[in-house]
């Protein structure tokens, strides 16, 4: 089990990483996050939803995600609320004082004690990941994820630290200090992470946490920028956010308040003939080629907002002016003549214009729509909570293989779709291309993203073992066995 000292410490990489090292070496891991807090999620091929960082580090394990992966996912839809998905199903809203309060914690205890024996009968070893500080000591009691679940998996766990934020030695320290004599038993070694400089002069750092902590340090892994796995958070997306560029098609996503999904747009990062940034202003999107709307927890919200910035007004000029705009889910939904909310499922506002781009109208619903779905330009999948009808003669943008239809189409410089991941295939993006040929390069060519999430996960591995004892880890698996 890998643990952090805190959030955002490179836990959920080092997961993926350590996954795809023990696929390599011959044997069938599995990633394991009790609970998990994020707007990114995935559906399963069942048609469940799971923690898109799980789905990732399934992908560098070889095999097909699962909800018993993740079966608590929280979805925030405010500052104090969140939806509350067990085992890959809704089962209600709940605030962050209800969710953590005593009762009824049994239950949800016994869920994901259920689901990671589920898992470990399946696959061996399972690579478990815990959230946020393992040294929450108000929350011990009522903790699912961190090392409550290591005591009862058995865990070896390996704690994370992330040195570029400052404040190592305090943080390794505090952590491992403020556990339990029963906890701390469970800790075997730690993982120094994000560092920069020269490795050799923070060998007598190593020494002296190894004396404070009486844990071997199993490796320091320098910060890189060259490797690129999905992230788990979108807080990186704010240092994403800059201005067009005219060496390349200049594609542009409307950075929302309530933004889900945003690993939609990971393969664009990388398609050498596409400049991607994202654009909160409506200056921001005036040089835009492409403008895309993404997903969104709270549709009307946000198309609220985007009205009253004027981000709204400037997504219907740039289409005038022959700009390409896509809606992807919540993003689809305000491309239309309006969206209403007559259960206030989302708030209190119950009815708002759209942007009118497209002849479609959308009711938000209780029940969520989560599916895996395969169409003409290859996969994706579904989750998102309303219906999209259209009000004038149909013409979808896909044509799924259960038969049914999906999106709309107005021309090849005007659409919206449900279906998340349409991007990651290669011929989607070309049609999304097409009519900026004679922009792009003679010599550009398609993007294999595929190949290139592949090759990535391999860099990963090569990292780690290239700085971290993973000997010493297979020791410590072998010792505890």
């Amino acid at each position: 089990m890998f643990v952090g000292t805190g959030s955002d410490v490179g836990k959920s990489v080092i997961a993926a990483g350590f996954c795809r090292i023990f696929r390599q070496d011959g044997y069938s891991p599995a990633p394991f996050k009790a609970q998990n807090m994020s707007l990114n999620s995935y559906a399963t091929p069942e048609g469940l939803e799971i923690g898109r960082a799980q789905a990732v580090q399934a992908e560098a394990a070889g095999i097909p995600c699962h909800t018993d992966m993740n079966p608590i996912l929280l979805k925030p839809q405010s500052d104090h609320t969140s939806q509350v998905v067990l085992n890959g199903k809704p089962v209600g809203n709940q605030s962050a004082g209800s969710y953590f309060r005593h009762e009824g914690r049994e239950y949800l205890r016994q869920a994901v004690h259920e689901a990671f024996d589920r898992l470990a009968s399946q696959y061996n070893p399972i690579v478990m990941e815990g959230a946020g500080s393992i040294s929450e000591i108000n929350l011990r009691k009522v903790d699912l994820v961190n090392m409550p679940m290591a005591i009862y998996a058995g865990a070896d766990v390996i704690l994370v630290a992330d040195i570029d934020r400052g404040g190592v030695f305090a943080s390794v320290y505090g952590s491992i200090m403020l556990l339990t004599e029963e906890e701390r038993k469970h800790v075997k070694g730690i993982i120094i992470n994000k560092f920069r400089g020269d490795i050799q002069l923070f060998q007598e750092g190593i020494e002296i946490i190894e004396n404070l902590c009486h844990i071997p340090v199993l490796g320091v892994l320098p910060y890189f920028t060259d490797i690129h796995i999905e992230e788990e958070d979108s807080v990186s997306l704010e240092h994403k956010a800059h201005h067009a560029q005219g060496t390349s098609l200049n594609c542009a996503v409307v950075l929302l308040r309530h933004m889900s999904n945003f690993t939609d747009f990971d393969v664009l990062e990388q398609d050498p003939r596409i400049h991607l940034y994202y654009a909160s202003n409506p200056s921001d999107i005036e040089d835009a080629d492409i403008i895309i709307l993404p997903g969104s927890k709270s549709t009307i919200d946000d198309l609220y907002h985007l009205r009253r910035n004027g981000m709204a007004e400037a997504i219907i000029k740039a289409r005038r002016r022959g700009a390409t705009v896509l809606g992807i889910c919540g993003g689809y939904q305000m491309m239309g003549r309006e969206v209403c909310d007559p259960h206030h499922t989302e708030g209190d506002i119950e009815c708002i214009p759209g942007l009118g781009l497209l002849p479609v109208t959308t009711t938000i619903d209780g029940e969520k729509t989560t599916r895996q779905v395969t169409c003409e330009y290859g996969q994706g999948y579904e989750i998102h909570q309303g219906i999209t009808t259209p009000l004038e003669t149909p013409s979808p943008l896909l044509h799924l293989q259960d038969g049914t239809e999906d999106g709309y189409l107005v021309d090849d410089h005007c659409m919206g779709t449900y279906v998340h991941g349409i991007l990651d295939n290669t011929s989607f993006i070309d049609y999304l291309l097409k009519p900026f040929a004679d922009q792009l390069a003679k010599d550009s060519t398609p993007f294999d993203y595929h190949a290139f999430k592949e090759e990535q996960y391999n860099r990963l591995a090569d990292h780690i073992r290239q700085y971290v004892d993973v000997e010493k880890v297979y020791q410590i698996i072998s010792h505890h066995a």
